[in-house]
């Protein structure tokens, strides 16, 4: 959890070479959504779940984690691909093409879905089930919105 959000928070805006200004209202939004779910994440893995031994072992945690890192995987090529769209100064919009983007016309989002529900398999947690279902019905709404 916290490698992907230090990757989305300081390493992904410093990689975007230019783009739309983000509306005030919406980084306010996303920002009190990163702040709550962060610290409902946080207090849940560390005050509330408990694991039996062997739990790094499990199918559910090992499936989980696999889930997560080929999501992550997903998103990070997926983000690649976007920023290299358009040569410098090009405007426009263009298809992606290669990586998942062969399959889904939203590999980032989708990417960023199978990150999540393997986040939720790995911990086992209602919160953490909320927060892929969040995720899901978000980034699922701008997929489709994308894909029109």
């Amino acid at each position: 959890f916290l490698f992907f959000v230090c990757y989305r928070a300081l390493i992904f805006p410093l990689l975007i070479r230019e783009g739309k200004p983000t509306p005030f209202f919406t980084f306010v939004l996303a920002l009190l959504f990163c702040v709550f779910n962060g610290y409902l994440q946080g207090r849940s893995l560390t005050t509330y779940a408990t694991y039996p031994p062997g739990w790094l072992g499990d199918s559910r945690f090992i499936t989980g984690f696999l889930g997560w890192l080929i999501g992550m995987a997903i998103n990070i090529h997926s983000d690649h691909i976007l920023r290299n769209l358009r040569k410098p100064g090009e405007t426009g919009y263009k298809i992606p093409r290669g990586g998942m983007f062969e399959y889904v016309s939203g590999a980032n989002f989708f990417g960023e879905i199978l990150e999540w529900f393997g986040f939720a398999l790995a911990c086992c947690t209602i919160e953490s089930l909320a927060f892929a279902l969040c995720t899901l019905f978000i980034l699922g709404s701008r997929a489709r919105q994308h894909h029109k």
